[in-house]
């Protein structure tokens, strides 16, 4: 499963921020996902317990945000949002754009308790 090993990477992530932040363990972790992104956030809320144990995030919870899909239209200059499987311009209709948002997945935040 493609998203056990995201899971295990946003693990690996928020391990490093906890010990940045001389954190003790993690109370939730916030992503955002896009829906080009390539990984299906039901599958990820899944992989995530697997995961997450014996790490500083063994009991976290897992916030998913998505993120819309947006893009610039290179004919009329508009920034529209659109859908993942129809890349238009939701101005002009041209399908002369280039994606700004969608494809994203972005650790947002980390929350944690610190040591003392």
């Amino acid at each position: 499963m493609h998203e056990l090993s995201v899971c295990q990477s946003i693990i690996d992530q928020v391990t490093e921020v906890a010990e940045k932040h001389h954190g003790s363990c993690v109370d939730k972790i916030y992503l955002q996902v896009g829906p080009l992104s390539g990984v299906e956030p039901k599958l990820l809320q899944s992989a995530f317990p697997l995961a997450r144990v014996n790490s500083v995030a063994s009991h976290a919870e897992l916030i998913i945000h998505s993120s819309p899909v947006q893009v610039v239209c290179s004919s009329c200059g508009s920034v529209t949002l659109t859908t993942a499987n129809r890349l238009v311009c939701g101005s002009c209709g041209d399908w002369q754009t280039r994606l700004l948002s969608g494809d994203q997945l972005l650790l947002e935040r980390v929350e944690l308790h610190q040591q003392h």
